[in-house]
């Protein structure tokens, strides 16, 4: 089976490396790819949102399915488009169509979709350049920290929480008046703030059937104890200790249920992966955020534990038999630490040379940000390499991606050390 997967992250090297262990024989092709990638796929130098080329590349290389990595080319309706296409409507897509890829395209789509189908999440209200003054008077109603967030993507870069009321209405004004986020940010949705701990929750739907897949907890601040600067995920670990069997059921019945029941009541047309991002507020779930693909690097934990058949399971949302299969899991728990490149997530370097990827390891390497040069594995990007691994416990599973962090260098390696801080 020809499969095209889009993307160029640790999330479509783990997604490719996962259906190449298929019962079903596989050709791969990913585009653009990566230099891990490369090992067991055709990698196309092609943009994840040029569309016709996209098109070329499925024709010619005789594609069966697609595979969505990143939300970009969902939010810009690359389902729909093959869809359209008499010569690629028969191509099963992996992602919703691009009615339903609002619910990450836009926050205030999303918090109308959680508030309409009663699903638990912080009060929130969206604003313009039209009504910021409103948008002020609504900050002075809240009680400190203000989180701000643009209503369209922003490459994970869109979302402020600022414990001043001067800064956040500077900051709302920046926003609206200032394009801080460019076109993102004509809208922005402002939120009361959730104190919790967060974790996400991945489901694959068929639009009508869906299975829960692991839960997983990331790490997005760049320092340690989760200080500093957004980035686009520091490291996941998987399953979330404190998500116990109580808990999950609130989010089956709360959350996941009333998802799946609103897309189709809404008429939203979703074949793939809901991302929900959720924080725990004492005992109970709520909805920070929905993602339309699998997270990064959360995949990099959620499916090396997934024991069934990828293809199969692909196969299944294509033909709307999600129910006939059943889910196998690991049940060890699966880490993964981000290394990444020196002065991420602001200005870094790219182009050098990554040591030690040829040594022994208990860990699997899931490439992020690399690339091939003169035959030799370079950094290409912020996050440069994933190193995932198992243990009987996170800690155990840790030190394990640890001890082979400590063999793999290049030019200002950074990694944090202190993944799992909160769980203890």
């Amino acid at each position: 089976m020809n499969i095209l997967i889009l993307g160029a992250g640790g999330r479509e090297h783990t997604i490719a490396w996962k259906l190449k262990q298929s019962q079903t024989p596989t050709q791969l092709f990913v585009a653009p790819g990566n230099a891990g990638t490369a090992a067991w796929a055709t990698n196309l130098a092609l943009s994840v949102t040029d569309f016709p080329a996209i098109k070329q590349a499925a024709i010619a290389h005789e594609i069966q399915m697609l595979v969505v990595g990143p939300e970009d080319p969902l939010v810009h309706g690359i389902h729909d488009f093959f869809l359209a296409d008499p010569a690629l409507k028969d191509i099963p897509v992996i992602g919703p169509q691009k009615a339903a890829a609002a619910l990450e395209g836009s926050k205030d789509f999303a918090k109308q979709f959680l508030t309409r189908h009663q699903i638990p999440t912080a009060a929130y209200q969206a604003f313009t350049a039209e009504n910021v003054e409103a948008g002020y008077a609504f900050l002075d109603s809240l009680k400190a920290p203000y989180v701000l967030k643009a209503d369209g993507l922003a490459a994970g870069k869109g979302v402020l929480i600022l414990e001043d009321l001067d800064q956040a209405k500077t900051e709302l004004k920046n926003m609206l008046l200032g394009a801080k986020f460019g076109a993102a940010s004509s809208r922005v949705v402002i939120e009361e703030f959730l104190d919790g701990i967060e974790l996400s929750c991945f489901v694959l739907t068929d639009g009508k059937n869906y299975k829960v897949l692991p839960t997983a907890k990331d790490y997005k601040r760049i320092g340690a104890g989760d200080t500093g600067l957004n980035t686009g995920g520091m490291g996941a670990i998987s399953p979330v200790p404190f998500a116990d069997a109580t808990f999950m059921e609130k989010i089956h019945s709360r959350v996941i249920e009333p998802t799946i029941k609103g897309l189709a009541k809404d008429g939203l047309p979703y074949k793939g992966f809901i991302f929900i991002g959720l924080i725990k507020v004492g005992e109970e779930p709520y909805v920070i955020e929905y993602n339309v693909r699998l997270g990064d690097p959360e995949t990099e934990v959620v499916l090396p534990r997934l024991q069934t058949d990828l293809v199969a399971l692909f196969k299944a949302v294509a033909e709307e038999r999600l129910d006939r299969v059943s889910l196998e899991i690991d049940p060890r728990t699966a880490t993964t630490v981000m290394s990444v490149a020196g002065g991420y997530p602001e200005a870094y370097e790219k182009g050098h040379e990554i040591q030690g990827l040829d040594h022994d390891t208990d860990s699997l390497l899931f490439h992020a940000g690399t690339t091939l040069k003169e035959g030799k594995v370079c950094t290409n990007g912020g996050r440069v390499l994933a190193v995932t691994s198992f243990g009987a416990d996170y800690k155990a599973a840790l030190a394990t991606s640890y001890k082979t962090l400590e063999g793999i260098s290049f030019k200002d390696i950074y990694y944090r050390k202190d993944l799992g801080f909160d769980l203890n």
